[in-house]
């Protein structure tokens, strides 16, 4: 599919009804490019660049249950210019979506159903398990890699064309997560890729111009799932929760179960370590899905992210789909610490407000950071990625600032776009797509970092709904 340019047609129906293709999570059936957007409010004069957020949008009628991990990838640009607000959407043209656009139809089971690999003569050369690069999008060394943490990255141009699987020249051994860490000062990209088989858990560095030149397999006594870690100055930190992937379990339950009574560990390894290097801390069980930011002072590290007492994030084929919503677990904000003088490790929480989608400004990443910001469940009867606000903690003062987008509303991650004329850590602003059930349309509301409790200072009003999707990025507008 690599540099296609043909438009696609959605067609999905939701025949059997099911809750992740409903709702705010139905996906859209084409891809537009509209060059205007209207605009309500002010648009700051120094936010040139664009909004680029992934997320899945199944393009045939799904085989079997659907889970929201399944869906293909698309992208939703919104780019800022002189000239005013544009949009754009595009799928990402995975070789499985390939496969399946040459029958007409899907041939991919989801997750819950993974050992159920499609026949090879309906498949070609694309593999037995499609990689949607459905979660995440960052730019690194001049590339634009669509991230899904099962595979490799997916190689997208900033029109939003795909150019294929990117494997840093054949460098890159298993899959890479969907959450790198990018450091501002070295232009380094650090991360890690975990594996049902052994190595269980593998952690590279890739260096400013794009080479992948240290890597390091780390051994686990079993599969866990780790969707994201934190990177300081000095170090790379995860978190072994004990949300084990159970092989065994196959075809008779789900796949991944948690399972407290191994316990958890945080990982403490020195960027450029070896395997020997790292050092393990016993911790309380508990599962974070992802972080704001680590930093180091001496010998203590701390960071911080939203934690899951005991996590449940519908991979069970077992509980029928309607309930599956009631056996939501949800985050809290919590501060971890690591004392490497003492060996000891621990936790506590900030605040009783559950949430996710954690960001800050990336320019802070590794360093010590003041001001975290969160998408938030300020209602009730909201489930697992509903978030209805926007959160910002100081973590000097303590102090918490919310703006809530009323009942109606469905909560994207926000996004930080820094404002090239400030000094500050929250000179910016914060971006997030908010959709309305009442019009179905969706808005990309802009937020003052600084003053999120005071509402939007703008809204572009998209030219369609945006259904829920998981994580975007800022990129600036590059000065000629």
């Amino acid at each position: 599919m690599t540099g296609t340019a043909e438009q696609l047609v959605g067609r999905v129906r939701n025949v059997a009804n099911q809750p992740d293709l409903s709702g705010d999570r139905r996906p859209v059936a084409d891809e537009l490019d509209v060059p205007s957007c209207s605009v309500t409010g002010e648009l700051p004069a120094g936010l040139r660049g664009s909004f680029v957020r992934n997320g899945p949008n199944p393009l045939f009628e799904p085989i079997g249950r659907y889970d929201l991990l399944d869906g293909d990838g698309m992208l939703h640009d919104v780019t800022f210019g002189q000239g005013g607000v544009s949009y754009r959407n595009r799928w990402i043209r995975s070789r499985g979506l390939g496969a399946e656009l040459a029958l007409g139809r899907a041939v991919y089971p989801g997750l819950g159903d993974v050992t159920s690999f499609p026949d090879r003569s309906l498949t070609g050369d694309a593999g037995p398990v499609k990689n949607p690069a459905n979660t995440h999008i960052i730019e690194h060394a001049g590339r634009r890699l669509a991230l899904w943490e099962g595979g490799p990255p997916t190689e997208v141009t900033s029109d939003l064309r795909t150019v294929g699987e990117f494997d840093f020249g054949g460098r890159l051994r298993g899959p890479m997560t969907a959450h790198p860490r990018l450091d501002p000062r070295t232009g380094e990209m650090l991360m890690f890729g975990y594996s049902l088989f052994e190595p269980y858990l593998r952690y590279d560095v890739v260096d400013a111009d794009g080479s992948l030149s240290h890597s390091v397999d780390l051994d686990l006594p079993v599969p866990v799932m780790i969707h994201d870690f934190v990177v300081t100055e000095s170090h790379a930190v995860f978190l072994e929760s004990p949300y084990v992937f159970d092989l065994a379990n196959l075809g008779s339950g789900p796949l991944v179960r948690w399972m407290p009574e191994r316990g958890a560990r945080i990982g403490v390894l020195p960027r450029r370590g070896s395997a020997d290097d790292v050092r393990w801390f016993d911790l309380e069980p508990g599962h974070v899905q992802h972080f704001w930011s680590g930093f180091e002072e001496g010998d203590r590290i701390e960071f911080h992210g939203c934690r899951y007492d005991a996590p449940a994030f519908g991979m069970d084929d077992s509980v029928p789909l309607k309930e599956r919503a009631a056996q939501d677990h949800t985050a809290r904000p919590a501060r971890f610490r690591v004392d490497l003088a003492t060996g000891r490790a621990g936790w506590e929480p900030i605040d009783d407000l559950e949430g996710d989608f954690n960001r800050i400004n990336p320019a802070f990443d590794g360093v010590r950071v003041r001001y975290l910001y969160m998408s938030a469940f300020t209602l009730p009867e909201r489930h697992l990625g509903d978030f209805d606000a926007i959160v910002r903690y100081d973590d000097r003062t303590g102090e918490r600032a919310v703006w809530s987008a009323g009942p109606a509303a469905h909560v994207g991650e926000c996004v930080f776009a820094a404002d090239p004329a400030g000094t500050a850590e929250d000179d910016g602003w914060l971006l997030v797509v908010v959709s309305d059930d009442r019009t179905d349309t969706s808005d990309l509301v802009v937020l003052d970092a600084r003053d999120v409790a005071a509402g939007p200072v703008a809204r572009v009003h998209l030219p369609r709904r945006v259904p829920f999707g998981f994580h975007g990025n800022w990129f600036p507008e590059v000065a000629a």
